[in-house]
């Protein structure tokens, strides 16, 4: 599986080549947080946003469906005693109605064959008022060319069904059957588009 392969160094284009990016995108994650609130994290790769996430709320799940993204996430929240990973397909998500009060699903929508129906999995184990917390990479310009980023990583092997523009991105939400998404973006070399969704 290619986030296997490229989880030993996935951190490092985190941290290092779009720092800046998802420093702002941490800092919005964990301004959206609440200390009473339960969350779940689908797609949590190296653990980035969990470790954003972890001291702003009760409890976090992560999953993932990589088991070397899942080590790179253990290893690197391992001062936090609130949080609980577990391997999990976001498309066949193993938990009960209504059980969350924001559930996070960073940069992976574009990568699915449905998103549209994972947004409504996402929703499902959502409670009603909670949040959807959805950042995703900008992989596409206003002019409609991809990125240097998604061309160089989607010949590495990631299979991106989608490229989004930040306006796109908002479109695909709200045709998806959702309420307007509030979003910002983090300017950066790989932009990111937050998007947040009440349920």
């Amino acid at each position: 599986m290619f986030w296997d392969l490229v989880s030993g160094v996935y951190p490092l284009f985190e941290s290092v080549y779009n720092g800046k990016v998802n420093r702002a995108v941490q800092e919005k994650v964990a301004w959206l947080l609440t200390p009473d609130m339960r969350v779940l994290e689908c797609a949590c790769g190296s653990g980035m946003l969990t470790k954003a996430a972890a001291p702003h709320c009760k409890e976090i799940i992560a999953t993932d469906f990589s088991v070397g993204m899942l080590r790179q996430a253990e290893r690197a929240c391992r001062k936090f005693g609130n949080v609980r990973f577990r391997r999990a397909d976001l498309t066949a998500l193993p938990f009960r109605e209504h059980r969350f009060d924001a559930v996070i699903a960073g940069n992976v929508l574009h990568l699915l064959d449905d998103p549209a129906a994972v947004l409504h999995a996402l929703a499902r184990v959502c409670k009603p008022g909670g949040m959807l917390i959805l950042p995703t990479y900008i992989n596409r310009s206003s002019s409609g060319k991809d990125s240097l980023f998604s061309s160089v990583i989607g010949k590495a092997g990631a299979d991106f069904k989608r490229q989004f523009t930040a306006g796109s991105y908002v479109q695909f939400l709200t045709d998806a059957g959702f309420p307007p998404a509030h979003c910002t973006v983090a300017e950066g070399r790989v932009p990111c588009a937050v998007a947040v969704i009440r349920c």
